[in-house]
C-alpha cells in the first residue's frame, strides 16, 4: 500500500463528503428515514456514501470496501479492507448538534492502520500520516494539506483525577457504573468518533463504550488514536480490538491512554 497516496485520497474524500453533508445540514429541512435496525438514515448519509465509495473504488480497485450504507459490502469477514462510515452520528446530525463525522479507514491484517476523522460542523480534521503518526490539521481546508500539528495522548494521566469522555446519545447506567470505578476529575460528552479523537489529543484519558457498535463506527477513530499512542481494547479481557470480524460487529470496548489503570470489565 502506498500510504502517502492513501492519506491524500482519504483526506480529499472526507473533505468532499463533509462539504456535501454541510450543504444538506444547512437546509431548513431534509429527509430522514429509518433503516431495518430502526437507526436513522438521511440523504446526507447516502450522498456522502456514494461520493466516498466512488472515489475509493476508482483509486484502490483491488482493495475490498465495506461501507455502512451498502448492505452488499457486509457479507464476508475480511482481514485487509477499506471501511467507511460516511456520516457517523446521524442522530447528532438530525438534532443539529454538530458532533457528526466522516470516517474512512484502512484495515490491514485486522488492524486499523490508517484513518481520517472529519467533523465538518466543528471544523476539526484528524488523520494518520503516511508514516503512521496522527495529526490535526487546522483550517480552512483546501485541496492540498494545510498546517498540521502532531497529536498524542496524555502521556502521564493522573489516575487519581482522570478526564473521561462518554457518548451523548448512548449513555446508560451500565456505562455510568463502570466510570464510577475510576477517580474522575471531570467528564465531557461528545458524539460520534470525536470521542476517540479527544483521547488522541489528550483532551480526555478514557472512553468506555458499553453498547452496540459496528466496525465502521470505530475504525477511523481507532486508527487516529493508535497513531497518537493510544489503545482500544475489548471490555471483557482488555485485548486489542480487532477488525474484519464476521458481521463487522464490535464487542464492548475501552479507548484509553496507555497510562490509565484499567478497571476489570466484568
Amino acid at each position: 500500500m502506498q500510504f502517502d497516496r492513501l492519506t491524500f485520497e482519504m483526506r480529499r474524500l472526507a473533505l468532499a463528503a463533509g462539504e456535501k453533508i454541510l450543504e444538506i445540514y444547512q437546509r431548513p429541512d431534509f429527509e430522514v428515514r429509518s433503516k431495518d435496525d430502526a437507526s436513522p438514515v438521511t440523504e446526507a448519509d447516502e450522498a456522502a456514501d456514494a461520493l466516498i465509495s466512488a472515489g475509493l473504488r476508482a483509486s484502490f480497485p483491488d482493495i475490498a470496501l465495506v461501507t455502512e450504507e451498502q448492505q452488499d459490502t457486509h457479507g464476508q469477514s475480511l482481514s485487509t479492507f477499506l471501511i467507511v462510515d460516511p456520516l457517523d452520528g446521524t442522530k447528532e446530525f438530525v438534532k443539529r448538534r454538530g458532533d457528526f463525522t466522516v470516517n474512512i479507514a484502512y484495515v490491514q491484517d485486522g488492524v486499523p492502520l490508517r484513518g481520517v476523522v472529519y467533523a465538518p460542523a466543528r471544523g476539526r480534521l484528524f488523520y494518520t500520516t503516511a508514516d503512521g503518526g496522527s495529526v490535526e490539521e487546522s483550517g480552512p481546508f483546501g485541496a492540498e494539506p494545510g498546517p498540521t500539528r502532531p497529536i498524542g495522548v496524555n502521556a502521564t494521566p493522573d489516575n487519581r483525577a482522570l478526564m473521561v469522555v462518554a457518548s451523548k446519545s448512548h449513555r446508560d447506567q451500565a456505562t455510568d457504573d463502570y466510570i464510577a470505578r475510576y477517580a474522575v476529575r471531570d467528564m465531557t460528552s461528545a458524539g460520534s468518533s470525536l470521542k476517540f479523537c479527544l483521547v488522541a489529543t489528550g483532551e480526555a484519558d478514557l472512553y468506555p463504550r458499553l453498547g452496540r457498535t459496528m466496525e465502521w463506527d470505530t475504525a477511523a477513530g481507532d486508527a487516529v488514536l493508535r497513531g497518537a499512542g493510544g489503545e482500544v481494547v475489548r471490555f471483557d479481557d482488555h485485548t486489542a480490538l480487532t477488525y474484519g470480524k464476521p458481521g463487522f460487529e464490535n464487542p464492548f470496548f475501552i479507548a484509553h491512554a496507555p497510562g490509565v489503570l484499567l478497571q476489570p470489565g466484568a
